[in-house]
């Protein structure tokens, strides 16, 4: 019995190549979509096996890998160099030390080609804000927000930092208030769901010892404590202490760390590695329900974000190239999905963030109106091109390479 289970276990190993070759085969016939097993079992094919030009995408590939990012790998010494130079720029959160330039385009589904190290663990810096925004999707279909037009205040409860030795100092503070309100102020009360995705809120206020005004400050610093407030929605401004408002409106919501929310609802469905974390600041602990918990970055700005590898980007990516769906589950909504790729009124080549889209073709002349990207400094961005069933990962390249990446890429079809 033993010889006669071991010849039929020979013969299955011997015909399991033809049989995978069979099922990408009877895919490809019937037009069912490929979605990867978890972890390593994500399947790679030559290009020319699914009607593509080799050559062309290993042009793409010996581009991307020229093209390395020339600041330093040594993200702190980089952060000093740059952000690290506004005011209050110190660095709150972790930085790590990156890797050379990685990545993997993905057709169909399946791997085609990858290039340096995708199972590296990198800051990703703001691809994170995708991330971000994609657990207030989540409690957007959970029902937990009702109305992603309504005004975030109203969702708000007290919110209590975590100040190991402020007890010390309590008589020095009496009278002064012991929780924090991020929509205290008339003009933020006005601020909805809506705004802050779409970085049109305008808030006013410091987070984490960071100001408003302090990231990617007024030229002229006359204006830092007397700029004129805008009305919110009415004009679009990249700003990453209003993200870290979003995140913790976002955690006050769940009351529960944002990293367990992804995990549960987003990268274990979608196979992801156990190698990704999400973090916060030094000091940016709040005490919800009695529980300590960290209110995570929206990305790498002062540090913390997300460390992610290349395939897990891919795995996002290839999410949301598929309407928020993977195999048999609607992970995000396609209501939510077709939001976040609603032009914003103000930018009308961003989404929620951080949805980049091409309507203009600006950034990416090469690449359909349709396609949008997930970005952030590096760059590291995840290309996704529904119109041609297309996702590229590219980590650490220059960010005017992006759009040579694409276009060599697409040549290849």
């Amino acid at each position: 019995m033993r010889s006669l289970q071991q010849k039929v276990f020979n013969i299955f190993w011997l015909l399991l190549p033809a049989l995978v070759s069979n099922s990408t085969l009877w895919a490809q016939k019937t037009g069912a979509i490929y979605y990867p097993d978890p972890g390593q079992r994500w399947e790679t094919r030559q290009p020319t096996d699914l009607g593509l030009n080799a050559t062309k995408i290993q042009e793409a590939v010996q581009f991307a890998e020229a093209n390395d990012n020339p600041v330093p790998r040594n993200l702190e010494i980089a952060h000093y160099q740059s952000f690290g130079r506004e005011p209050f720029g110190d660095g709150l959160g972790p930085f790590k030390e990156r890797g050379a330039p990685a990545g993997l385009i993905v057709y169909k589904g399946y791997i085609v080609a990858q290039w340096g190290d995708p199972q590296r663990v990198d800051m990703t810096f703001s691809v994170t804000k995708s991330l971000l925004s994609t657990t207030v999707g989540i409690a957007f279909d959970q029902g937990l927000i009702q109305n992603i037009n309504e005004p975030v205040h109203l969702s708000m409860a007290p919110i209590v930092t975590m100040e190991p030795t402020s007890g010390l100092h309590r008589a020095a503070r009496i009278g002064e208030p012991q929780t924090m309100d991020l929509f205290a102020t008339e003009h933020n009360r006005k601020i909805t769901w809506d705004h802050l995705l779409r970085q049109t809120s305008n808030w006013e206020g410091t987070l984490w010892g960071k100001p408003d005004w302090a990231d990617r400050p007024d030229r002229d610093p006359s204006k830092w404590l007397n700029r004129e407030l805008k009305e919110p929605g009415s004009e679009y401004e990249y700003n990453d202490v209003r993200v870290n408002v979003l995140a913790l409106a976002a955690l006050n919501v769940w009351r529960k760390p944002l990293p367990q929310v992804l995990k549960e609802y987003i990268m274990d469905p979608i196979g992801a590695s156990p190698t990704w974390r999400w973090l916060g600041y030094d000091n940016s602990w709040v005490i919800i329900d009695g529980v300590p918990m960290q209110a995570v970055g929206g990305g790498g700005h002062w540090g913390g974000g997300m460390f992610i590898n290349a395939y897990d980007m891919a795995r996002f990516g290839y999410l949301t190239l598929r309407q928020g769906k993977w195999k048999e589950q609607q992970l995000l909504s396609e209501k939510w999905v077709q939001m976040a790729r609603t032009p914003t009124p103000a930018n009308t080549s961003y989404g929620f963030m951080n949805w980049f889209l091409n309507t203009d073709k600006k950034e990416l002349p090469s690449a359909p109106e349709t396609s949008f990207f997930h970005l952030g400094n590096g760059t590291n961005m995840v290309y996704v091109d529904p119109d041609n069933e297309l996702v590229i990962v590219a980590r650490w390249i220059k960010r005017e390479a992006m759009d040579g990446l694409v276009q060599r890429a697409l040549a290849a079809r």
